[in-house]
């Protein structure tokens, strides 16, 4: 899968920041995107209580930004380049892609939470690659080209 950040920030916890691969779509119309979240990670009830988030499609060159997002403990955010929206949602800078989101809807998911937000604004560079996780590695694109069906 593509590798993801999940951004937010709550009024009091401040700036979160959660490294996800269970990113996908769920409509175009209307605009519906979905992420599940582990209950147990510290991110999970403060970005429940946020009034939007950012999703962040990792470029193949920002292995950092994932393992800075995926670890708890120190800082996630320190040299961080990021920006806000017009709402307010941190959103990283030079990232393949961005989606900023509205809460739309939280479904159980066992020892997760699937989260269903509705797209509201995006962006995307069309020149980039994504970092991709497969089996427990990062992994590349290996043909760009697709090949025809028999």
């Amino acid at each position: 899968t593509g590798v993801t950040v999940i951004t937010a920030e709550h009024d009091t916890a401040g700036l979160i920041g959660v490294t996800a691969n269970s990113f996908n779509t769920v409509s175009l119309e209307p605009p519906l995107i979905l992420f599940s979240l582990s209950r147990r990670a510290w991110s999970c009830a403060p970005l429940l209580g946020c009034r939007g988030f950012g999703i962040n499609i990792l470029r193949d060159d920002q292995r950092d930004l994932s393992h800075r997002f995926a670890s708890a403990g120190a800082d996630k955010w320190d040299a961080v380049a990021f920006r806000r929206s017009a709402r307010g949602v941190p959103l990283l800078d030079d990232v393949l892609a961005t989606f900023e989101c509205l809460p739309h809807v939280q479904h159980d998911g066992g020892d997760h939470v699937i989260v269903v937000g509705r797209v509201v604004d995006f962006g995307f560079d069309p020149d980039g690659l994504p970092l991709l996780y497969f089996r427990s590695h990062y992994r590349a694109i290996a043909d760009e080209h697709p090949v025809a069906a028999p």
